[in-house]
């Protein structure tokens, strides 16, 4: 195997030659560390390991964070490592074992067209309260927000095949949010995954650790939440259209119209805010407009009609008054919600293989 070992680093203690040691014993001969703005007083491992033959040094100057960190080093090896079969991305406080990550470059090489993700077992009694309960949050929200399937939604374990470094250097992120920005984008443009179950260490409780779980999870969360965001507000707009709709009408028209006007009122116009804002700013899609728009259209009006068929059937069944027809308009909608939103990202949206230049 050629493999380019990534490793960023800020302010390191003795850990970090534990690591490059142990990387070195595996068989491991390229080793890539990025000092990412350590201040003075953690500058000796960097020069300890600068003086091995195996490593390479690059130096951020100031502190920019592990996304743009971990860019730099895939530009670093695409543009000097050009025979390589890959990179394996690895945290520098001691957390990944040496065959773990051995068995991850084997895995992507088997694999040839696909990441690799090292993901622990979080079901073990040694894993802090906070990353278990993190973890699962994560992967709720990874798997109905974007589809994605994954155990281990964090790790800072990836191999990587060569021919995906140009792209990975490109994704938006400069801090931890930059890994989870890393899954979408994959995602988007359909590059494949597998994961290897890796040794799950933490050391005491992961103090070491530069991840501040209040400040870098709502990075991480607001990267997700774009891809319901527009939904939740179409369908305010939406219901206060209906509800304004309903209103100016008032008992001039039989219940059927009324319901069948405010509906198509009110989904003409979230619509038009809920596809522009969708195809862009929520799935980034690159499909046309011409096959794109049909499609969204197709959707919103079978939505419609379906939301006015349940919504007129049960305000009749149950003789509603319109504050409670109101009501089982909110209900109805929450489940066409989950739904359209399923719909669009697999259907409407869907991602189209990148082409490689």
């Amino acid at each position: 195997m050629k493999i380019s070992v990534i490793l960023p680093s800020l302010n390191p203690d003795d850990k970090l030659m534990l690591v490059v040691k142990g990387l070195i014993a595996e068989g491991f001969d390229d080793i890539v560390i990025v000092n990412d703005g350590s201040d003075e007083a953690h500058m000796e491992p960097f020069y300890e390991a600068d003086k091995l033959s195996q490593v390479t040094l690059l130096t951020h100057e100031v502190n920019r964070g592990k996304g743009r960190a971990l860019k730099t080093a895939f530009e670093y090896c695409a543009a000097n490592r050009p025979d390589i079969d890959g990179v394996v991305t690895v945290d520098g406080d001691n957390q990944h074992k040496p065959s773990d990550i051995k068995a991850c470059c084997e895995a992507m090489i088997s694999a040839k067209d696909k990441v690799i993700l090292g993901c622990r077992d979080f079901s073990g009694e040694n894993v802090p309260s906070k990353s278990k309960i993190g973890n699962n949050i994560t992967k709720f929200v990874f798997r109905f927000a974007c589809g994605i399937k994954i155990t281990d939604t964090q790790t800072g374990l990836r191999a990587i095949p060569a021919a995906y470094l140009d792209f990975m250097s490109k994704i938006k992120g400069e801090r931890f949010e930059y890994e989870t920005q890393m899954l979408l984008e994959m995602n988007r443009q359909q590059i494949g995954f597998s994961e290897v179950t890796i040794e799950t260490v933490y050391i005491e409780e992961n103090a070491g650790t530069h991840f501040h779980p209040f400040r870098d999870s709502i990075k991480i969360y607001m990267v997700i939440l774009k891809f319901i965001f527009s939904s939740i507000m179409s369908f305010a707009i939406d219901y206060v259209l209906f509800l304004a709709i309903e209103l100016i009408i008032g008992d001039s028209l039989e219940r059927w119209a009324k319901v069948l006007i405010a509906t198509a009122g009110a989904r003409l116009v979230s619509s038009m805010f809920n596809f522009v804002f969708n195809r862009k700013a929520v799935f980034d899609s690159k499909a046309p407009v011409s096959s794109s728009m049909p499609r969204y259209y197709l959707l919103c009006v079978c939505q419609a009609a379906v939301s006015y068929g349940l919504v007129y059937l049960l305000s009749d069944v149950l003789v509603a008054t319109d504050f409670f027809t109101s009501l089982i308009k909110i209900l109805v909608d929450v489940v066409l919600f989950i739904l359209s939103f399923q719909i669009q990202r697999k259907w409407v949206f869907a991602a189209h293989k990148r082409e490689d230049n």
